[in-house]
């Protein structure tokens, strides 16, 4: 047990090499049956970010598909912010564990259209969170990969201003972004979290004492602290991040439509990549998600052909409100129009669970929803990587009258699939039909 304990650990660690080798371990003891592994259910978790942008625990690509094999979960996938650094790390431990994957990306887009409207980042008019899910692989053409250089570059200096500005603030807790900050992350892919994880561990170091510290942000937040809080509990780093770095804090600065790509232009980018363009959704109590069927419209235009939804935080258990009748309609609008709808619970903050709570009340109605949703990305995936083919483009138009039969086409397909049949579909021709690949895998 300390050995798997410590294998487990290892999955965490900076170094691939010591990744990989923890979890060649971990594998060779959950074929022997030294360790046990739950059968695959119908839970899944399409939206976890792991540590290449940042994860609540630290996980790694290959901890995270280790840790949703051994609980059975049917599909998983990670979403990290602006980089594919995990991508191929987390599709290979998926395949080596036997388990359904796929890997998505989430940045933030200017919709010009609701220039006017705040959609899903709040305060910030035409600003939305948007993703592209089922990519094949991590390596990118030219194109593609200068824009996605871009996203990540324009970020990186979004973070080096916000540290300037809350330096100021905040000295003598002051960051240097190289030696304080870049060092949390495997591939220096800085978030807002991180800045707020590395100004906690700063203080500590630079104040010394509890009651210093205490004081010391109690005037800078404007908060009360408990010395339970010290020196980096969620209290603490959420204060850090609200005072400082959102809106109407010292560190904030307004975004506006010149800051992100449009909508538009990430989903070419993410077509071009071999990804489903994705709209996400956040509680619909927005002016622009209060028009979700005209964003929807606006979005589809240019791409957007499936909708990501975080379940776990729309609803109460045991409460009927308005955040439950907002999700219950959002799905129901997917539905209509034959939108996959993919989910997860992000695991990059306090009070994400691993997986959401399929079983209440509230969610078990719209569960099967979201795994047909997980079942089309997961084939989606493995068709664009083992044929260049997949649920967007040419060969889907000319194949499915519909968009309804492509959903029962891809969501039977992933269902049927699995990694130990992905080789049969090896050296296939671009003009495969169909039903020659199902032929393949049963």
């Amino acid at each position: 047990m300390e050995n798997i304990e410590r294998w487990e650990k290892q999955l965490d660690s900076f170094d691939p090499r010591e990744r990989l080798a923890a979890l060649t371990r971990l594998c060779e003891k959950l074929q022997k049956g030294e360790i046990t592994a739950s059968t695959p259910g119908t839970d899944v978790n399409l939206h976890c970010h792991t540590f290449f942008s940042y994860n609540l625990h630290g996980f790694s690509p290959s901890k995270f598909a280790w840790l949703a094999r051994k609980k059975g979960l049917a599909v998983a996938g990670i979403v990290d912010f602006d980089v594919f650094d995990g991508v191929d790390e987390f599709l290979a431990a998926a395949r080596m564990l036997g388990l359904k994957a796929c890997a998505g990306m989430e940045s933030r887009v200017f919709v010009p259209e609701f220039s006017g409207r705040v959609i899903n980042s709040p305060g910030e008019p035409g600003i939305s969170y948007h993703m592209g899910v089922g990519f094949p692989r991590g390596e990118l053409a030219s194109d593609s990969k200068k824009f996605q250089q871009s996203l990540f570059d324009t970020a990186q200096r979004r973070n080096a201003g916000l540290i300037s500005r809350v330096n100021k603030y905040l000295a003598p807790v002051e960051l240097d972004y190289e030696k304080d900050v870049k060092r949390l992350t495997p591939a220096g892919n800085v978030t807002e979290r991180h800045i707020c994880l590395a100004y906690a561990r700063k203080a500590n170091a630079a104040l010394g004492s509890p009651d210093n510290l205490k004081n010391f942000w109690e005037e800078k937040l404007g908060i009360e602290v408990s010395v339970d809080d010290l020196p980096e509990g969620v209290k603490i780093l959420n204060a850090i991040r609200a005072k400082t770095m959102k809106r109407g804090g010292v560190g904030y600065v307004q975004p506006d439509g010149g800051s992100f790509p449009t909508m538009a232009d990430m989903n070419n980018f993410v077509l071009a990549a071999g990804g489903i363009p994705t709209l996400t959704w956040l509680d619909g109590a927005s002016d622009g998600e209060k028009a979700i069927e005209e964003l929807l419209d606006i979005a589809a235009e240019s791409g957007t052909a499936a909708l990501n939804i975080i379940p776990d935080r729309n609803y109460t258990p045991g409460v009927r409100d308005v955040k439950l009748s907002n999700l219950q309609a959002v799905v129901a609008i997917a539905e209509r129009r034959n939108l996959p709808v993919v989910v997860g619970t992000e695991m990059n903050s306090f009070g994400n669970k691993f997986v959401d709570a399929f079983d209440t009340e509230e969610l078990k109605p719209l569960a099967p929803i979201f795994l047909k949703g997980a079942y089309i990305v997961y084939a989606h995936s493995v068709l664009q990587q083992k044929v260049g083919l997949g649920y967007v483009g040419a060969w889907a138009k000319k194949h499915f009258a519909d968009t309804a039969r492509k959903n029962a086409f891809f969501e039977e397909f992933g269902r049927l699939l699995g990694p130990e049949k992905e080789h049969c579909l090896d050296g296939l021709s671009r003009n495969v039909s169909p039903q020659e690949l199902k032929n393949r895998i049963t």
